[in-house]
């Protein structure tokens, strides 16, 4: 179980703007794979310096193709 300590220093990383390259989110250091937006009301999105997001994006694609070709 993370510490308290441990969701401080994780928040601290999302909100800092070198971390994001327009809308999307690039930390190496950081271990999540979805994180807050810069604005947390605007939902969450994906790590992508996590190599773990890349997979989940190409599987949602590859979802998304294999049913428009099934049906």
């Amino acid at each position: 179980m993370k510490t308290k300590r441990d969701q401080q220093l994780l928040n601290i990383m999302s909100r800092n703007p070198d971390n994001w390259k327009g809308v999307f989110y690039f930390n190496r250091k950081d271990p999540r794979l979805v994180v807050p937006k810069q604005i947390p009301s605007m939902g969450w999105t994906l790590n992508f310096a996590s190599p773990y997001s890349w997979i989940t994006l190409i599987g949602i694609i590859l979802i998304i193709i294999a049913s428009s070709y099934f049906l």
